[in-house]
C-alpha cells in the first residue's frame, strides 16, 4: 500500500523559503514519480512540480518555476525547495504517488486523475 506523509510547511514572510518533504513507502519506487499539488481556500487544486523517482525527470508549473527545486533523496524521499516565496503561495500542499509510465504518456503537465495516492497535505502560510 502507497503510503506518503508530507512534512515541512509553515509560516513565513515573503521573500522566505521552505523545503517541503514527502517521505514515500509501500511501492516500487522505480515505477512511480511523486507530484507536489497545493490548494488555497476556495481554489481548485494545482499542480506545482513532479518528478520521476528511477531517473529525476522534473518539471515545474509555471507558478514556481525558478523559484523552487525538487529533488530525491536516495531513500526517495522527496523535497521541494521553495525560494521567495510570495503570499500567493499560502496553500496547504499535498504530494501525490502516480505511475512514472502514465504520467510521461499523458500528454498533460499535471494528469491529476492518474495520481492515486495522496499524502494528507501540510499547510504554508505566507506574509506580506
Amino acid at each position: 500500500e502507497v503510503h506518503l506523509v508530507e512534512s515541512g510547511g509553515g509560516s513565513v514572510q515573503a521573500g522566505g523559503s521552505l523545503r517541503l518533504s514527502c517521505a514515500a513507502s509501500g511501492f516500487r519506487f522505480d515505477d512511480y514519480a511523486i507530484g507536489w499539488f497545493r490548494q488555497a481556500p476556495g481554489k481548485e487544486r494545482e499542480g506545482v512540480s513532479w518528478i520521476t523517482l528511477s531517473d529525476g525527470i522534473a518539471y515545474y508549473a509555471d507558478s514556481v518555476e525558478g523559484r523552487s527545486t525538487i529533488s530525491v533523496d536516495s531513500d526517495k524521499t522527496v523535497h521541494l525547495q521553495m525560494n521567495s516565496l510570495e503570499p500567493e503561495d499560502s496553500a496547504v500542499y499535498y504530494c501525490a504517488a502516480i505511475l512514472r509510465a502514465l504520467l510521461l504518456r499523458s500528454g498533460e503537465n499535471f494528469p491529476i486523475k492518474y495520481f492515486n495516492s495522496w499524502g494528507q497535505g501540510t499547510q504554508v502560510t505566507v506574509s506580506s
